[in-house]
Protein backbone atom coordinates (compact mmCIF):
# COMPACT_ATOMS: atom_id res chain seq x y z
CA UNK A 1 0.00 0.00 0.00
CA UNK A 2 1.07 3.11 -0.91
CA UNK A 3 0.20 6.97 1.14
CA UNK A 4 0.36 9.98 -0.48
CA UNK A 5 -1.16 12.99 1.40
CA UNK A 6 -3.55 15.53 -0.76
CA UNK A 7 -4.18 18.22 1.61
CA UNK A 8 -2.35 19.62 4.71
CA UNK A 9 -4.17 22.19 7.00
CA UNK A 10 -2.23 23.28 10.53
CA UNK A 11 -5.24 24.00 13.15
CA UNK A 12 -3.90 25.94 15.49
CA UNK A 13 -7.20 26.62 17.16
CA UNK A 14 -6.90 22.79 18.34
CA UNK A 15 -3.30 22.66 18.51
CA UNK A 16 -3.92 19.25 15.77
CA UNK A 17 -2.84 19.29 11.36
CA UNK A 18 -5.66 17.93 9.57
CA UNK A 19 -4.83 15.76 6.32
CA UNK A 20 -6.87 14.60 3.29
CA UNK A 21 -4.87 11.95 2.33
CA UNK A 22 -5.13 8.99 -0.31
CA UNK A 23 -4.03 5.22 -0.23
CA UNK A 24 -3.31 3.26 -3.11
CA UNK A 25 -3.91 -0.37 -2.68
CA UNK A 26 -4.05 -1.73 -5.96
CA UNK A 27 -5.07 -5.89 -6.05
CA UNK A 28 -5.17 -5.54 -2.08
CA UNK A 29 -8.10 -5.32 0.26
CA UNK A 30 -8.84 -2.13 1.87
CA UNK A 31 -6.54 -1.30 4.33
CA UNK A 32 -6.71 -1.34 8.72
CA UNK A 33 -7.51 1.68 10.11
CA UNK A 34 -4.23 0.46 12.41
CA UNK A 35 -2.18 0.66 9.16
CA UNK A 36 -2.77 3.67 7.90
CA UNK A 37 -2.35 5.42 10.96
CA UNK A 38 0.89 3.86 11.47
CA UNK A 39 2.37 5.49 7.84
CA UNK A 40 0.75 8.38 8.48
CA UNK A 41 2.53 8.67 12.04
CA UNK A 42 5.81 7.54 10.48
CA UNK A 43 5.47 10.27 7.44
CA UNK A 44 4.58 12.93 10.46
CA UNK A 45 7.59 11.82 12.61
CA UNK A 46 4.99 10.86 15.36
CA UNK A 47 3.71 8.39 17.48
CA UNK A 48 0.94 6.29 16.43
CA UNK A 49 -1.54 7.11 19.54
CA UNK A 50 -1.26 11.05 18.06
CA UNK A 51 -3.21 9.92 14.66
CA UNK A 52 -7.21 9.62 14.38
CA UNK A 53 -8.32 8.12 11.52
CA UNK A 54 -11.34 10.19 11.30
CA UNK A 55 -13.03 8.04 8.16
CA UNK A 56 -11.87 6.22 4.84
CA UNK A 57 -13.66 5.71 1.58
CA UNK A 58 -13.69 3.25 -0.78
CA UNK A 59 -14.30 2.89 -4.08
CA UNK A 60 -15.31 -0.96 -4.90
CA UNK A 61 -12.74 -1.79 -7.69
CA UNK A 62 -10.42 1.08 -7.82
CA UNK A 63 -8.01 -0.17 -5.36
CA UNK A 64 -7.96 3.44 -4.06
CA UNK A 65 -8.87 4.39 -0.56
CA UNK A 66 -9.86 8.71 0.36
CA UNK A 67 -9.90 9.47 3.79
CA UNK A 68 -9.54 12.22 6.74
CA UNK A 69 -6.94 12.04 9.48
CA UNK A 70 -6.11 14.09 12.41
CA UNK A 71 -2.52 14.70 13.94
CA UNK A 72 -2.25 16.17 17.44
CA UNK A 73 0.35 17.39 19.26
CA UNK A 74 -0.20 15.40 22.13
CA UNK A 75 -2.51 12.35 22.99
CA UNK A 76 -4.14 13.98 25.74
CA UNK A 77 -5.30 17.06 23.03
CA UNK A 78 -6.60 14.30 21.25
CA UNK A 79 -8.83 12.92 23.94
CA UNK A 80 -9.99 15.78 24.70
CA UNK A 81 -11.47 17.09 21.70
CA UNK A 82 -12.13 13.88 20.03
CA UNK A 83 -15.77 12.18 20.29
CA UNK A 84 -15.23 8.58 22.17
CA UNK A 85 -16.93 6.56 19.09
CA UNK A 86 -14.04 7.61 17.18
CA UNK A 87 -11.27 7.23 20.11
CA UNK A 88 -12.75 3.09 20.22
CA UNK A 89 -12.14 3.05 16.36
CA UNK A 90 -8.66 4.05 16.74
CA UNK A 91 -7.91 2.08 20.25
CA UNK A 92 -7.20 5.59 22.05
CA UNK A 93 -10.76 5.24 24.17
CA UNK A 94 -10.22 5.33 27.94
CA UNK A 95 -13.60 5.58 30.35
CA UNK A 96 -13.67 8.18 31.84
CA UNK A 97 -14.41 7.32 36.25
CA UNK A 98 -18.13 7.16 37.42
CA UNK A 99 -19.00 10.35 39.46
CA UNK A 100 -20.58 8.98 42.99
CA UNK A 101 -24.46 10.35 43.41
CA UNK A 102 -25.28 10.18 47.35
CA UNK A 103 -27.00 6.77 47.00
CA UNK A 104 -23.52 5.35 45.21
CA UNK A 105 -21.13 7.41 47.93
CA UNK A 106 -21.58 5.38 51.27
CA UNK A 107 -24.51 8.52 52.54
CA UNK A 108 -27.54 6.72 54.11
CA UNK A 109 -29.96 5.73 51.59
CA UNK A 110 -33.33 7.30 52.17
CA UNK A 111 -36.33 5.05 53.40
CA UNK A 112 -38.98 4.33 51.83
CA UNK A 113 -42.33 5.84 52.62
CA UNK A 114 -44.31 3.22 54.74
CA UNK A 115 -47.85 1.96 53.34
CA UNK A 116 -50.80 3.93 54.63
CA UNK A 117 -53.63 1.76 56.00
CA UNK A 118 -57.23 2.93 54.13
CA UNK A 119 -59.62 5.04 55.80
CA UNK A 120 -62.02 3.44 57.35
CA UNK A 121 -59.90 0.18 58.00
Amino acid sequence: MQLEIVTRKQNPLLDRTDVEFRALHDGEKTPARSTVRDQLASQFGVGKDVVIVDHMNSDYGRGVTVGFAKVYANVEKARYHERDYLLKRNGLFVAKPEKKGPAQGGEAKAEAPKARKPKGA
